[in-house]
């Protein structure tokens, strides 16, 4: 599989020379390891001997595999045979950094828990990725849904009495990024210390991590936080309004000194002057007949009308875009925010589309794909005959199918 071109210019990543070894299905742990990859580590994926499970899913998982194994080498071992869980105890050896996401005691059967790599390996980092941290939860089995439903995220996202999933996997997503950033903490601290140590990161406590602010702000007020969709706006316009033609957008006029400027730019002199409007605060309290007067007012507009009012005033605005339209949005093509990767398990093989990058920059650059996400097995050979390991050998494991 032919991969990037054009990296040869590209500084050094910070995280050049470091060795990852992945045991990681699903989304958080490959998260954190694209985190690490990303940023220049060499990450080498640890796959069964059938593949990752993750790569043949459907409907909302079909992009979960080629959105978080990008710049990353795959090699796939049968852990359950004596001969495929040593090759792999010999692959961690030589890692600077092991991640699992597996259920508790999984790693222990196979000698890859920490206790047993850091043995032998003092200066190990290792980060495990779960539902819960060490607690009375701690043996439940969790899901990005399980900890927004338990967490109090589906209740704020969805109205009374409908709790609803956040639209995207954002604990399995910032969960691995915790564990990147804590990973990269221990990193810092064995460049002190010289000892490596575990770092664990868990999805029901990311979920309440995100929730925090409406915990505090029911600690400040004393009264229940409402849902997002029936919460009391601190702004007296920050809405979603139907517009020409049944379209919609999303407007925000959040200070005194933006009112002015919407009213100006829309000619509503009127709204201006009334006394009733004159703080951010007296428009809240009036927003049961302001936001009906503003919606008659704005649906004789269309979408791009008001978007160009709105941005031609440096006012806060957004269209209603579907992922889909993404890959067409003007500030991503010509800011560099999609790359290309060609999709490991497409139908017909080889089928190019794009991925979104990390979005920050490091000396003004962005993060590159260096590595499409890899075919099963894809770099088997070259990782055991770096470790070692001769012909002969590798030609029997592979007769034994515990390695493809």
């Amino acid at each position: 599989m032919s991969n990037p071109p054009n990296l040869q210019n590209l500084p050094q990543l910070p995280l050049a020379g470091l060795r990852v070894v992945e045991f990681t299905h699903m989304v958080m742990g490959p998260t954190c390891g694209m985190v690490l990859a990303d940023m220049g580590a060499e990450v080498i994926k640890v796959e069964p001997i059938e593949g990752d499970r993750t790569r043949h899913l459907l409907g909302a998982g079909a992009g979960f595999f080629p959105m978080f194994n990008r710049n990353k080498k795959s090699i796939a071992i049968d852990l359950q045979k004596p001969e495929g869980a040593q090759t792999a105890r010999q692959l961690a050896a030589t890692a600077d950094v092991v991640l699992e996401n597996f259920k508790p005691g999984t790693m222990v059967k196979y000698g890859l828990d920490y206790a047993s790599l850091s043995a032998t390996n003092p200066k190990l980092i290792y980060v495990s990725h779960k539902g819960f941290l060490p607690g009375p939860y701690e043996h439940r089995t969790a899901l990005d849904e399980v900890v927004q439903m338990m967490g109090g995220l589906a209740y704020m996202t969805g109205r009374s009495g409908d709790p609803l999933r956040a639209g995207s996997s954002v604990n399995d997503i910032m969960g691995g990024m915790f564990g990147a950033i804590g990973a990269l903490g221990a990193l810092v601290q064995r460049g002190i210390t010289g000892r490596g140590q575990e770092v664990q990161s868990a999805l029901f406590e990311n979920n309440v991590f995100l929730v925090g602010q409406h915990m505090l702000q029911y600690a400040v007020t004393g009264k229940p936080v409402a849902p997002m969709p029936e919460r009391i706006s601190p702004w007296a316009i920050y809405d979603v309004f139907t517009v020409k033609d049944n379209d919609q957008i999303f407007i925000a006029v959040v200070s005194d000194a933006q009112w002015l400027t919407f009213c100006e730019a829309f000619g509503f002199a009127d709204l201006k002057n009334n006394p009733d409007f004159t703080s951010n605060n007296d428009r809240v309290r009036m927003r049961p007949s302001l936001l009906p007067e503003l919606k008659a007012r704005l649906e004789k507009y269309s979408a791009k009308e008001i978007s160009g009012v709105f941005e031609s005033h440096g006012l806060p605005f957004a269209p209603i875009t579907r992922p889909e339209e993404l890959f067409k949005d003007e500030h991503l093509l010509v800011s560099g925010g999609l790359a290309d990767i060609v999709l490991p398990d497409s139908t017909p093989k080889g089928q190019v589309t794009q991925t979104a990058l990390f979005p920050f920059t490091l000396n003004g650059q962005r993060m590159k794909v260096r590595l499409n996400p890899p075919t099963k097995g894809e770099h088997t050979d070259e990782i055991l005959r770096e470790m070692g390991l001769i012909e002969s050998y590798i030609a029997e494991l592979k007769l034994s199918k515990t390695i493809a």
